[in-house]
Formats: structure tokens, C-alpha cells, sequence
């Protein structure tokens, strides 16, 4: 599988099955190349692979991530083989080792050192795919360095998120050349200043409390001070492109230029404001 250059990060379980469709359809009929989602509490991330694999015929399909407490190595690595199998190459298993809220007080589970973790569960999708594990269309959700080098050494690829171009121009370094650096990034198409901080602060507001996050942030230069209060203009700035589709675009670049051989945008808008995110990926189409 190649991956193309532009894609849309988007968490569906905010739509049924309708909108789940018709948003399908339309990032599909503006060219991007995938769709990603993520899981959390809402829909099962292999099921709803499938739900979009079947309303569609050419975009790729990337869980960012699908959580390793969520099923069985062995299930996880089938549940590629058969969607790749059913709905051709179009799936994107992308791993991560959530967080320790969701993994103990949501699912339950023990939460573990997460670079073993990840390394014991990639060896239980080898054990699944067998010859087909090599290539394998497998990539990890990684901020650190550690997991950075471990998806080198063992998958496609990596999914950063809430990240700069910094960090992308690192992550680059550390995998090398010929990997897949997946980065996610954050836009707003509003040019009023406060309107489009204050989207951004409603959507980064669940990250801040989670510490995988936070301690990233601070390895890129954000202080403590700065993350407290929902982020100063300076750290909202650095997480979410806003502006005009020029402005936007020059932002999205800046990935790019650090290394990024694919980004994928997450439209921030209010709250069932369906409208805004559709103007949003059909503005920066083609970017």
C-alpha cells in the first residue's frame, strides 16, 4: 500500500450511521487520500472500518488510533487480514496504547510500560498474519522517541497527533527515510482571532488532562504555566492552524517541509456545526 499526501483525521462517533456515509463520501469525492478515526467510547474501531470500507471505493480507511486493551493481538491482526481481504488494500491498522483513565477506569485493564506493551502486541499481529505480516499496512500512534523507533523498527510507520513542525521534523529523523510519518493537525477556518481560540480551546480541552500529552508538550518547549487555563494564545496557536484556507495551507506546509509524508487535518468547529467541517475539507482539498 503507498500512502498519498493529504487526509482527513475526523471522530466519527459523533455521527450515525447516515452522516458516517455521507462524510465518507464527500472527503472520498474531494480526492483526499484516508479518513481517519479514533476510538474511545463510542463505536468499535474494526466495525466501523468496515461500515465506511463498504460505503466507499477508493479512500483508505486508518484507525488513529485503535487501542491495544481493546482486543487480543491475535484478533487485531486478523481483523486487518479480513478487512483487507473483503475491501481490498484499504485498510490502515494504526495502534496506540491509549491512556491510563481510559484503559483502567474505562475498559478496566491494567495499564502497562507502554513500549514493551506495544512490542509484545506487535508480536502477537506477526503471530496472526504470519506471511502476511511483512508490509503489513500497521503503523503506531508514537510521540516519544522510544515508540518512535519501534514503529521504525517494526511497522510502517507513525501517527503523531497534537503535534508542531518541530516535532515532526524530529519524528523524521528518528524513523528514516522510507517510513510513513502520519501527522495529524488541527484547523480552524474562522479568522476572527477569539472565535477561533476559543474552538480550539473547547476541542483541546480533553487532551490536557491526559498525561501523555502534556509531557510531550513540554519536551517541545511548552511550560507548565502555559498549559494551564485552557492554553495560552501561544500553545492554542501551535495546536490549531486557523485563519483563511491560505493561512491554513501555509501551516500544513510547514509539516511537510519538516519531513511529514502525509498529514491528515482534524476540522475544529462548534459543536454540530456539520456545515463549517464540510466548508472546511472541500477549502483545503488539494493542498
Amino acid at each position: 500500500m503507498e500512502l498519498g499526501r493529504l487526509g482527513v483525521w475526523y471522530p466519527v462517533d459523533r455521527l450515525d450511521g447516515a452522516r458516517i456515509r455521507g462524510f465518507a463520501g464527500l472527503v472520498e469525492s474531494l480526492g483526499y487520500d484516508a479518513l481517519w478515526y479514533p476510538e474511545s467510547r463510542g463505536y468499535e474501531s474494526l466495525s466501523v472500518a468496515g461500515f465506511m470500507l463498504a460505503a466507499t471505493r477508493t479512500l483508505k480507511l486508518g484507525s488513529s488510533i485503535a487501542s491495544i486493551y481493546a482486543r487480543d493481538a491475535f484478533t487485531a491482526g486478523r481483523g486487518l487480514a479480513s478487512l483487507r481481504g473483503l475491501y481490498g488494500d484499504r485498510f490502515i491498522l494504526g495502534l496506540g496504547v491509549s491512556h491510563v483513565p481510559m484503559v483502567e477506569g474505562v475498559r478496566g485493564h491494567h495499564y502497562e510500560k507502554p513500549v514493551p506493551a506495544m512490542r509484545a502486541y506487535l508480536d502477537g499481529i506477526d503471530k496472526a498474519l504470519g506471511a502476511e505480516a511483512a508490509g503489513a499496512p500497521v503503523a503506531l500512534a508514537a510521540l516519544g522517541p522510544l515508540m518512535l523507533k519501534l514503529s521504525a523498527a517494526r511497522t510502517r510507520g507513525a501517527l503523531p497527533y497534537n503535534v508542531t513542525p518541530a516535532h515532526t521534523a524530529e519524528a523524521a529523523r528518528l524513523l528514516g527515510p522510507g517510513k510513513w510519518l502520519a501527522v495529524e493537525q488541527k484547523v480552524c477556518l474562522e479568522t476572527d482571532a477569539a472565535k477561533a481560540r476559543a474552538l480550539g480551546r473547547a476541542e483541546l480541552g480533553r487532551y490536557m488532562r491526559l498525561d501523555n500529552y502534556r509531557n510531550n508538550w513540554l519536551r517541545l518547549g511548552f511550560t507548565e504555566a502555559e498549559l494551564e487555563g485552557g492554553g495560552s494564545d501561544r500553545f492554542i496557536d501551535a495546536m490549531v492552524l486557523w485563519g483563511d484556507a491560505a493561512t491554513i495551507q501555509r501551516g500544513l506546509r510547514a509539516h511537510f517541509d519538516a519531513g511529514a509524508t502525509h498529514v491528515c487535518l482534524q476540522p475544529v468547529h462548534a459543536e454540530g456545526d456539520f456545515a463549517a467541517r464540510d466548508a472546511t475539507v472541500k477549502a483545503l482539498a488539494g493542498t
